[in-house]
């Protein structure tokens, strides 16, 4: 039997239970069916066959699930950072208990290919281990002190928040959100995409035979108009943690407006990487190939702007084509792809549709540009070049194994290229000259930058974007700033005059 048919064999082993049952609703620790009774399919995009029917939450649904969420927190938030870690780091060692189960659901729902999805528990047990061990000061704050007062700050978890999760690697984003939550003494509703729904119904049952208690975390099915709106316009939530497109972050904002709720939202991206001719090429050119070909290019993150200095183009552009030309497309759970398909038939559409756009603007397919086989929604990996920036290749976000490149002359004319669009999640640096590197990354709009590495996180380090690429930070204590509230209590040092209005 080859790797990939045992692989396959296993897969199915672990979805049979989603096949029979369906992916269900959990609500205060129970599976439960969505009140309306409606259900949808969610689909493999190996083969477009159903893997399950999942339940179609709405507005009654996401109310049980918050008053459950309000509830338990009454509770939660008082129990203290000491044993809500010991819990957190008991779902850490569930989640890598079932690893194997998690990447092949996940390869299975969402495309992506094994030797990317093999670590998705890895680093979702990361989370909840790092945020675990700071639950214990998740209260701490500052003692400041001036000649006639000592003000004492100290932080509360906010209430039941909301967290709306993305399809492209939804369990490893989900745990990014939901530990600090948890850590930090909230409790949370989970809408997870409703493309790919399976691993994050996975991740509320191995959080509570854990011993996360009931109610903490509860998980509503379903899409965007129903359950997403619900959610977000709901009185009882306090703020809402959303990863995704920039329009739905818009929607989002005006449809919580009402209720005041607090954000954070990380949003999309036309992140640039911008290669000088004094950098390491060998570096650089598998460092923008890693980042865009990998993951099926659906990551935020992607350096989906090639950005490289004219001396250099032709050399840099040949051989990230001849890497895109000889990356294996095929089965996600084939250890040796890697590019799945992309996760839905209508998200490859959108893709493939840029490669007329591309056509029709005078860019060159240098490699891919095609769809491969007539099953499932497997594209080939694809770099357009003679491109520049003001092409929709260039600005729209077309968050597939799809990349463009531009050629640049000077540094002047390089930072004015990657700022020239409405993102700024991220930018990717590549030169060996230091002072250059201090110029462009104090110039560059974008919330992140790595100069001479690709995508390398620091789970302490501050995670988010500027302009249309999101609002507020994740990771270290940037998310604990989210999801708590900062209190001050003033205390005198001295016996003060209080100003006397005069005798009633």
């Amino acid at each position: 039997m080859s790797t990939l048919q045992g692989n396959i064999e296993r897969a199915q082993e672990y979805l049979q239970r989603f096949k029979e049952q369906g992916v269900l609703n959990h609500i205060n620790g129970e599976s439960t069916h969505a009140s309306s009774g409606d259900t949808f399919e969610t689909l493999s995009p190996i083969d477009l066959k159903p893997l399950a029917k999942v339940a179609r939450g709405g507005l009654d649904d996401i109310d049980r699930a918050v008053k459950a969420s309000q509830e338990a927190f009454k509770t939660w938030s008082k129990t203290p950072g000491k044993e809500r870690r010991a819990i957190l780091i008991k779902v850490a060692e569930a989640i890598e208990a079932r690893a194997e189960e998690i990447a092949f659901t996940e390869c299975m729902d969402t495309g992506q290919a094994l030797r990317f999805m093999s670590k998705a528990a890895i680093r979702g047990a990361a989370n909840f281990r790092y945020f675990a061990d700071k639950a214990p000061q998740a209260e701490d704050g500052q003692a400041l002190r001036n000649d006639t007062q000592m003000n004492v700050t100290s932080k509360r978890p906010l209430g039941p928040v909301g967290v709306i999760t993305p399809w492209n690697t939804p369990f490893m984003l989900s745990t990014w959100k939901i530990a600090p939550a948890l850590a930090s003494g909230c409790t949370v509703v989970h809408k997870p995409a409703e493309f790919s729904p399976m691993t994050a119904k996975l991740l509320v049952e191995i959080a509570e035979e854990a011993g996360l208690p009931k109610g903490v975390l509860n998980l509503v099915n379903g899409f965007g108009e129903d359950a997403g709106k619900a959610l977000t316009e709901h009185p009882g939530i306090k703020a809402i943690a959303f990863v995704g497109e920039s329009r739905t972050g818009q929607m989002i904002m005006a449809q919580a407006a009402p209720t005041l709720k607090r954000f954070h939202f990380e949003l999309g991206g036309k992140n640039p990487v911008i290669v000088f001719d004094d950098a390491d090429i060998d570096r650089a050119v598998n460092a923008a190939s890693f980042m865009i070909y990998s993951l099926n290019g659906e990551r935020c993150t992607s350096s989906s702007r090639l950005l490289v200095q004219e001396s250099i183009y032709e050399e840099v552009t040949r051989r990230v084509a001849d890497i895109a030309n000889n990356a294996k497309v095929g089965h996600p759970l084939d250890p040796e792809t890697v590019v799945g398909p992309l996760i839905h038939p209508e998200h490859e559409q959108k893709v493939l549709s840029y490669f007329e756009k591309a056509r029709e603007q005078g860019a060159t397919i240098a490699a891919g540009g095609m769809k491969v086989g007539e099953e499932g929604c497997f594209v080939r990996p694809t770099l357009f070049t003679n491109a520049t920036n003001d092409m929709v290749i260039a600005q729209e976000e077309i968050f597939g194994p799809v990349l463009t490149a531009i050629p640049f002359k000077d540094e002047e004319e390089a930072l004015s290229i990657a700022n020239d669009t409405q993102y700024g999640l991220a930018a990717y640096l590549w030169t060996n000259d230091l002072n250059r590197a201090m110029r462009l990354t104090d110039a560059l709009e974008a919330g992140m930058i790595w100069v001479n590495s690709e995508n390398v996180r620091h789970l302490p380090a501050p995670f988010g974007g500027v302009k249309a690429s999101g609002i507020g930070r994740d990771g270290g204590d940037w998310s604990f700033d989210f999801y708590m509230e900062t209190v001050n209590v003033s205390f005198p040092r001295k016996t003060h005059q209080v100003p006397n209005l005069g005798s009633a």
